[in-house]
């Protein structure tokens, strides 16, 4: 799906070939925003080189973002573990600097909870960090709402901002 006739981006599903392109853009942004393990948080992510696998699976969906036929961002929906069935979570939202500021980070959340609303899913939890202000203004626009705690078992422990939005 187009989203930006200025400049060729587009969003799409995954494939298994962008494992590695999705895996180093969301090491470069953790980096960039200092989410690294010299700065006490939690890195390790054993499915961060195979996303296509873990998304290939009944319910969930990840999109990557190319801009100008490179991978440059991605997010996804997936059942949130440890919680009802109805209740899916959005994850791994991560966009390279060259995307923000244009409206792809909307644009792909809102088609993830379009999606999450076809396969069931009444509610969407997030988890996130207050230090990334722009996510959690993003997500605030998205209707969600700041609830007390965390919810599942996602095991981000550094995540200390909990939304909740009703689809």
């Amino acid at each position: 799906m187009p989203v930006n006739s200025s400049t060729d981006i587009l969003i799409r599903e995954i494939r298994p070939e962008d494992n590695a392109a999705i895996a180093e853009v969301i090491r470069a942004v953790s980096a960039e925003f200092g989410l690294t393990a010299d700065k006490g948080y939690t890195v390790s992510d054993p499915n961060l080189d195979s996303l296509y696998q873990l998304y290939d699976e009944p319910r969930s969906a990840y999109w990557v973002i190319e801009q100008d036929g490179r991978i440059a961002g991605g997010g996804g929906i997936a059942p949130l573990c440890g919680a009802a069935a109805s209740v899916c979570e959005l994850q791994k939202m991560y966009f390279m600097k060259s995307l923000r500021g244009q409206g792809v980070a909307y644009s792909l959340a809102l088609q993830a909870l379009t999606v999450a609303r076809s396969r069931g899913f009444t509610h969407c939890y997030l988890e996130t960090t207050a230090s990334l202000t722009r996510a959690v203004s993003l997500y605030e626009r998205l209707g969600f709402e700041h609830i007390g705690g965390p919810m599942g078992s996602t095991g981000h422990v550094d995540c200390e901002v909990t939304m909740l939005k009703t689809l």
